[in-house]
């Protein structure tokens, strides 16, 4: 009898969970759009000098939305327990286009301290990416496994300081003071997509393994 009400309970998570599937859809689509205007009007550009409350608006909000929306949405949260890891763990693989950061600080567009690393933290994990999707394949408990937990968390390591490198590096390393450089270019598009979408996007995808990771864990103990 507990086995069944067990089974049953499980299949309405399910149920509740793709409902929430069109309503994240829709809202990664609406957030992208929004980004994109913002960016071509110019909202992200700001004097020299001034802080860039905007980008960091950008940045985070997205990211608190997620975790309040994870504690808050039965719904919600079982769409993220129950999401394609294998999805989420492959299109970390993008982030081997990081590669484009070294390009541009060979053209003299980017400067070398945001550039390097930003774009080796990038290429490291999108060129492992493939490998922990592998594992993943082969062995679905390498989710509750440290090492896919610490390759999440370097992740998202690597995300937060190449946006610290990028917005705050200036201010800290006396550099750019003519307005040019890193900070300046991600406030225009179409790089501004990469801190105000493609960042905190990244982020939530790491999030939402480590919450998966969690719930392996759980189980496995159990």
């Amino acid at each position: 009898m507990s086995n069944a009400a067990l089974s049953q309970s499980r299949q309405l998570k399910s149920l509740a969970a793709r409902g929430a599937g069109l309503p994240v859809a829709v809202a990664l689509a609406v957030w992208f759009a929004l980004v994109f205007l913002l960016g071509a009007a110019g909202v992200f550009v700001i004097p020299r000098g001034a802080p860039p409350l905007a980008l960091l608006i950008s940045l985070t909000t997205p990211i608190t939305v997620f975790l309040a929306a994870f504690w808050i949405s039965d719904p919600f949260r079982e769409f993220v327990l129950t999401a394609d890891l294998r999805f989420i763990t492959g299109t970390q693989a993008w982030r081997f286009g990081g590669f484009s950061f070294l390009a541009l600080y060979t053209l003299g567009v980017l400067p070398g301290y945001f550039a390097w690393p930003a774009g080796l933290g990038d290429m490291a994990i999108g060129v492992t990416a493939p490998w922990v999707l592998v594992a993943l394949i082969r062995q679905p408990s390498f989710a509750a496994s440290k090492t896919f937990q610490a390759w999440q968390l370097f992740g998202i390591l690597d995300l937060v300081v190449a946006v610290g490198l990028g917005v705050l590096g200036p201010r800290f390393l006396a550099v750019d003071a003519s307005g040019t450089g890193a900070t300046a270019l991600m406030r225009h598009l179409p790089l501004v997509l990469i801190p105000a979408f493609f960042v905190p996007g990244f982020i939530i995808l790491h999030v939402a393994a480590l919450f998966q990771a969690r719930r392996f864990a759980a189980e496995r103990r159990s």
